[in-house]
């Protein structure tokens, strides 16, 4: 893995090529790609760098042996729902691999992707999966265990914003399914929970990369609350200095995916695209997303990697609070429970 001290720094900047490389303008890969016109551009969300940086290479690879052709990929990383929205405004992309199903959603809704997009890949679309775990400085000093250390006066809490960053929902409906199953199901309950728990929230960044450049490189903050790879990626870069903490209760996030059909269509790509993420089911796939700290979709592989994971954690799921788009207007949309306790 690249040394991700030196990602963790260029996470701003990186994000603000993001635009840039929507433009055309970005870095490429791909000798005789712009000549031959094959030209791929997938937009993802914060963590998912290093994961495409390596699978990207490996499907050009495999594109290149079965058709003799080159492809350039162009790739966009940022907050899940910024960068939803971006391609709703216009932004090229002809794939989105997105934090969750929500995002991708609102870019159907807009008329760019095809009903029915969910059932168009295996396992709802979702490659691979994560969850919500804790990354605590080396010797937990505050004694972070689960939610309720969390809320305690005195700890300083970093997560991303739930209006910007998907990661940041999958954070906040992990917490809320705590305070629930700890509170006899009393709502009023869990939202005096989530409110002390935002109460204690000091950095509050757009993106997951830049909630864990907060915390790592900034040195800001008690906990961060992260996705399980983000965590595992910052143990293996600084073991003596970080410990993973997993929660009594969480959540099983499922990214999605999904061919961007008008945009495809249009940039005369949509085999291309749809291989593309076919791919990421394939057993190669599915060993770099092993490697990169996601949970691979399929069994087998995902058992390879146990050594990983708490594969024993008590996973919520989004079909407990009656799927994304009940939840989103539940929890998100603008004046609802998350600006209540927050702005409250």
């Amino acid at each position: 893995m690249r040394n991700l001290k030196k990602l963790l720094t260029l996470a701003l900047a990186g994000t603000i090529a993001a635009s840039t490389v929507l433009t055309g303008c970005g870095k490429t890969s791909g000798s005789n790609a712009k000549e031959k016109g094959l030209k791929l551009t997938n937009v993802s969300y914060d963590p998912t760098r290093e994961l495409y940086e390596e699978f990207n290479e490996t499907f050009k690879a495999h594109y290149k042996e079965e058709t003799g052709k080159d492809l350039e990929i162009v790739q966009s990383h940022g907050g899940s729902g910024g960068q939803a929205r971006s391609v709703v405004e216009g932004a090229e992309a002809d794939v989105v691999t997105l934090a969750l199903e929500h995002d991708i959603t609102l870019i159907e809704q807009a008329g760019l992707i095809e009903s029915g997009w969910l059932s168009e890949f295996d396992k709802d679309s979702s490659p691979y999966t994560s969850t919500i775990v804790f990354l605590v400085r080396k010797g937990n000093e505050k004694g972070i265990e689960d939610w309720d250390d969390v809320i305690k006066d005195g700890v300083e809490v970093i997560t991303p914003d739930p209006k910007s960053s998907g990661g940041a929902m999958w954070n906040f409906l992990a917490a809320w399914q705590y305070a629930l199953e700890n509170n006899d199901n009393d709502e009023e309950a869990a939202k005096e929970f989530v409110k002390k728990l935002y109460a204690n929230v000091t950095v509050m960044d757009s993106g997951a990369r830049g909630a864990t450049t907060t915390f790592v490189e900034n040195g800001q903050g008690d906990v961060l609350l992260a996705w399980e790879n983000e965590a595992i990626a910052t143990l293996n870069e600084y073991p003596d200095d970080y410990e993973i903490i997993s929660p009594s209760v969480s959540i099983l996030a499922q990214p999605s995916v999904a061919i961007v059909d008008e945009n495809a269509k249009k940039d005369g790509v949509e085999e291309i695209a749809k291989e593309y993420l076919e791919y990421l089911y394939t057993d190669e796939a599915q060993e770099i997303i092993g490697k990169n700290g996601y949970r691979p979709s399929n069994e087998e592989i995902l058992k390879k990697y146990a050594d990983k994971f708490d594969l024993d954690m008590n996973l919520c799921t989004i079909q407990d609070f009656g799927g994304w788009d009940a939840a989103y207007e539940k929890f998100f949309v603008d004046g609802a429970i998350f600006d209540e306790i927050y702005n409250g």
